[in-house]
């Protein structure tokens, strides 16, 4: 009965030691874990931020010069900036910076997505409904729209090393307006570029 009882006594201590370890154990799976947590957290957050940043930005072009505009709270003055001259497609200095602004916050956004997701920069160009007079080297908006919204993305695969299997041009011509009254500030709200950051 002695020699039981010692055994017992000694195999208590052990049982106590693994279950020591096992919630030590639990613990650091249970401290990594909310660590991995608060980190993707803050991953989440950071792109949260840059997509609210980039939602800011709207890209509208005037019928003589495009320019870009940014949304939301009032800007300084002089923020309107020729993207393209009267009438054609050809990306102007002062555009160019202004879409590298852009790429800057596409830049950071691109960079955190995960590698599951086919994700894509598209580029939409949109006018006003006003017919072009067809002698010039677009004979409609739908051909002005494209070759600008094309124009945006050539300059960000060619001089900002965007990759070009990421990119898309699309123009929309008229028929995709956001304010449909007959003024000219509807229609000046309807010519536009616009960049996106999407699912393909």
């Amino acid at each position: 009965l002695g020699a039981r009882s010692r055994s017992v006594s000694r195999r208590r201590p052990a049982a106590h030691r693994v279950r020591e370890r096992e919630g030590l154990r639990r613990s650091r799976r249970a401290r990594f874990c909310g660590e991995e947590r608060r980190r993707l957290g803050v991953r989440r957050l950071r792109r949260s931020r840059d997509l609210s940043a980039l939602s800011r930005y709207r890209l509208e072009s005037g019928r003589n010069p495009v320019s870009l505009r940014r949304t939301g709270p009032p800007v300084a003055p002089g923020s309107r900036l020729s993207l393209f001259e009267p009438g054609a497609a050809s990306l102007s200095e002062a555009g160019q910076l202004e879409i590298d602004k852009v790429a800057n916050i596409l830049l950071g956004v691109k960079d955190s997505i995960p590698d599951t997701i086919e994700w894509v920069i598209r580029v939409d160009g949109h006018t006003d409904n006003i017919p072009l007079s067809g002698a010039g080297e677009f004979r409609d908006n739908w051909e002005l729209s494209q070759a600008r919204a094309l124009s945006v993305v050539r300059y960000m695969v060619e001089a900002l090393q965007f990759p070009a299997n990421r990119m898309a041009a699309n123009g929309f011509g008229e028929f995709q307006p956001v304010n449909t009254d007959d003024t000219p500030e509807a229609r000046a709200q309807n010519r536009r570029i616009e960049i996106k950051l999407t699912e393909r």
